[in-house]
């Protein structure tokens, strides 16, 4: 396997007042993935992006990106990062191609006017380029900080919560714009609220908790692996109770007593379907109709929150 783009060894971050934010990270980061970093409020997300990226002095650990250690090295390492943070931080007055075009000298790049073109264009912000960042949206002014990030041509891109504050329309466009990105050879680690979007796009998820990395897994080997399936049946008549042959801890009788509802594992596939089937049969329960389920990326988060606290 080639060796990986960005690498995390034992990193720790203890802040002057005592409070330890992360605990003990390690992580590898391979060329061209999309990682997503999932985890609540105050888990270490943004903390753990800005040791990495050099914003903030890690305790403890070694960061090495594209080959190069973050401390040691620092001008090398942090020119291979581009860094899209959460909050709309940008000048106001500014115009889009003079602030992108501006970030790319920060990092003592050549000016390049055919590449400024290209990106902006790539981000639907081409007919935007004179427009001052006041007069923009807010989804138009995260694409001017993506620009931005860009503009230096860097093989990692971080995004820090990237569609937060942006309706639907503009999240889903931007899920293409990081497609494309990917297309092109960016490796990109975002963090998010919206676990669907780490649903539909990452390739790997890491789960962080309270400053602890408690999962780091392929997506759809984590789906496969810890996705539970439910089978929900509605019943000809009501029953008051569960019958004897049907108590069982992944079966569950509604309210109403309308509707049973039956939790199995993903792997255990048609084989569970049948045996409740057979017992329904048995105990002379009778549906009407039967609708399955997967569990989301979301389910089994919140799942794995739960067990951790």
């Amino acid at each position: 396997m080639n060796s990986p783009i960005l690498s995390i060894r034992n990193v720790s971050k203890v802040y002057a007042s005592g409070h330890q934010a992360l605990y003990d990270i390690n992580l590898e980061i391979q060329r061209g993935e999309i990682f997503a970093l999932l985890g609540p409020n105050g888990a270490g997300k943004t903390t753990l992006i800005n040791g990495i990226c050099g914003l903030i002095n890690l305790t403890h650990g070694q960061v090495t990106i594209n080959g190069f250690d973050h401390v040691r090295h620092y001008r090398q390492a942090r020119a291979c990062i581009g860094l899209v943070p959460q909050e709309l931080t940008a000048e106001a007055f500014e115009k889009v191609w003079n602030t992108v075009s501006y970030s790319r000298g920060l990092f003592g790049k050549r000016p390049d006017p055919a590449l400024i073109e290209k990106i902006l264009k790539s981000l639907s912000l081409w007919d935007k380029r004179h427009s001052r960042l006041l007069t923009l949206s807010g989804g138009m002014k995260r694409r001017v900080l993506i620009a931005k990030a860009l503009s230096h041509e860097p093989p990692i891109l971080f995004l820090d919560e990237p569609t937060a504050g942006v309706d639907v329309e503009l999240r889903k466009g931007m899920w293409d714009v990081i497609r494309e990105l990917k297309n092109n050879g960016v490796t990109i680690i975002l963090t998010t609220h919206y676990i669907e979007e780490a649903e539909e796009m990452a390739d790997r998820i890491g789960i962080i908790r309270q400053g602890r990395l408690i999962l780091v897994e392929d997506k759809l080997t984590l789906m496969q692996s810890l996705g539970k399936k439910e089978l929900a049946l509605e019943l000809q008549r009501p029953l008051h109770a569960l019958p004897a042959a049907l108590q069982d801890p992944h079966i569950s009788l509604s309210a109403d007593g309308r509707r049973l509802v039956y939790t199995y594992d993903s792997q255990t596939g048609q084989t569970a379907i049948a045996s409740l089937l057979s017992r329904l049969y048995e105990a002379g329960v009778v549906y009407t109709d039967l609708q399955t389920r997967q569990s989301s990326l979301e389910d089994i988060f919140v799942d794995l929150i739960k067990e951790d606290a």
